[in-house]
């Protein structure tokens, strides 16, 4: 058994190492959000890159936020930020120790953070802070300068404790410097996530600074991108594979699908990478790409999600070996929301969601059904009332988006149909259960969550058969439900 570390990188046999010397590199980019999305899927677009002798001078810097980021920059620093990465298709499993990470800063320390983001060798800040890390006001779709966090930062702007407060405040003494600003990029799977950045960063400063916000507006970059990676998160029993398969001691391994893919526009006036020569397609409008995968694929986690959290199937292979739960799945695709995604260049929509379906029936990722559940407060704007709204709009049914949404009210009741309790699974689980209970007699208790729904909630359209279908899945269950909506 080898603990990891650079001292130990050179007697490690059971897994790809860097081939290039982690001295030499450089810091390029400053990233918010170092979880197991990032590390396995835009840090190993950089660990390619310089395994081939590029992009040493992009060297990641980690920037902690919230106080559980500490425990992860105590983690990563005690094996000098190094981590495996284990890639699993159906058939195999392939472990890869990655090195494009240098330094983890602490959450807590705004000065430091402010001082990395302002060195002119930072000429990209990313992100990945989860769909809820935009203040989005779900009503209007726009970031929301009045949440108690954003007007702290504009009361207190020299020392900020948001990533967008922290972003300005690097960005000012930037400007200040008569330094070039950096690019911002994020790597959330949000519609249009540069456009929606650049909101955030450019209205929380004008809270504090108007001249400031207008130099960001005209001067700061903020390419959209589509990104893509199945990664679970990590526990003991991922930590226990890594020392039984590939002989390593990680205490921050992270486990994904052997897909990988990031569509990004091509807006990076301080430099970039040539991420190009690693996988990464540059584009001139990520849009097409992006509604892809966020209605298809993240959408389809959710019908998955819900009747499978029900009936109390754990993991998402096993959501997928459950003919109902896949029917449904395949239903509610090819009837709702395939037909309602614009064409893609270059990508047959059908050959796409036989993909997604695949992937998730891959039983190597253990994925869990509890966290594509999660956060349905803050995903279920983005991945699936839009498709509603859609097809609203242009007089089509929502049958099965109608039963989807009442899914995702009946889990956040709190208890399966085997009366076991579900944990609080949401930021706002509280209000949703409260509102998921109201909801059995009073459907519009649920419809009525404006800042969810907005207007959609309202349409009479939908608001019929969710009423039906939440009715029936108290009265007969979920798996009867689900026959009755498959005709079966």
């Amino acid at each position: 058994m080898t603990r990891l570390s650079n001292a130990t990188l050179p007697g490690l046999t059971g897994a790809a190492t860097p081939s290039y010397d982690r001295a030499a590199l450089t810091p390029g980019i400053v990233h918010f959000g170092l979880g197991n999305f990032h590390r396995a899927h835009q840090a190993v677009y950089l660990d390619r890159l310089m395994n081939d002798g590029l992009g040493h001078d992009f060297a990641i810097v980690g920037a902690g936020v919230m106080p559980s980021d500490a425990r992860m920059r105590e983690v990563l620093a005690a094996q000098d930020h190094l981590y495996t990465v284990v890639e699993q298709s159906a058939a195999a499993s392939d472990a890869r120790v990655l090195g494009a990470t240098v330094d983890y800063l602490p959450p807590g320390d705004p000065a430091r953070t402010i001082a990395a983001l302002a060195d002119p060798a930072i000429r990209i800040v990313s992100l990945t802070i989860t769909e809820g890390g935009y203040f989005i006001d779900a009503a209007t779709g726009h970031f929301d300068p009045t949440h108690p966090a954003i007007a702290a930062d504009a009361a207190n702007p020299a020392a900020p404790a948001t990533v967008f407060g922290l972003i300005v405040a690097g960005l000012r003494a930037r400007r200040d410097a008569g330094t070039v600003p950096f690019t911002v990029m994020s790597c959330d799977n949000i519609p249009h996530n540069g456009v929606v950045t650049r909101e955030a960063v450019v209205e929380t400063a004008r809270l504090a600074d108007p001249r400031l916000a207008d130099w960001i507006a005209a001067n700061v970059a903020f390419p959209n991108g589509m990104v893509d990676r199945i990664t679970p998160a990590t526990s003991e029993r991922e930590r226990a594979m890594v020392r039984d398969d590939f002989g390593i001691e990680d205490a921050a391994p992270v486990f994904c699908e052997d897909f990988i893919q990031w569509v990004l526009e091509d807006n990076f006036p301080a430099g970039r990478p040539p991420l190009e020569r690693a996988g990464v397609e540059f584009v001139a409008d990520v849009t097409p790409w992006e509604m892809m995968k966020i209605r298809i694929l993240n959408g389809g986690h959710a019908v998955i999600a819900y009747p499978a959290g029900l009936m109390d199937i754990h993991f998402v292979h096993e959501g997928m070996q459950d003919d109902l739960v896949r029917a449904f799945l395949d239903k509610v695709e090819t009837d709702e929301i395939i037909p309602v995604v614009p064409p893609v260049p270059g990508t047959d929509l059908t050959a796409y969601f036989d993909k997604v379906k695949e992937r998730c029936a891959n039983p190597k990722i253990g994925d869990t059904i509890r966290r594509l559940c999660l956060d349905g407060s803050n995903r279920q704007p983005k991945f699936i009332i839009p498709t509603i709204a859609d097809r609203l709009a242009r007089g089509l049914p929502v049958e099965g988006l109608a039963l989807e949404s009442a899914l995702w009210c009946r889990y956040c009741a709190g208890t399966t149909d085997s009366g076991a309790v579900i944990e609080p699974n949401d930021p706002n689980w509280d209000r949703l259960t409260a509102a998921a209970q109201a909801a059995r007699h009073d459907p519009a208790a649920w419809l009525g969550m404006a800042d969810i729904y907005g207007a959609t909630g309202q349409d009479a359209r939908l608001a019929e058969p969710f009423a039906r279908w939440l009715a029936m899945l108290w009265a007969d269950g979920t798996a009867a439900t689900l026959r009755r909506y498959l005709g079966r």
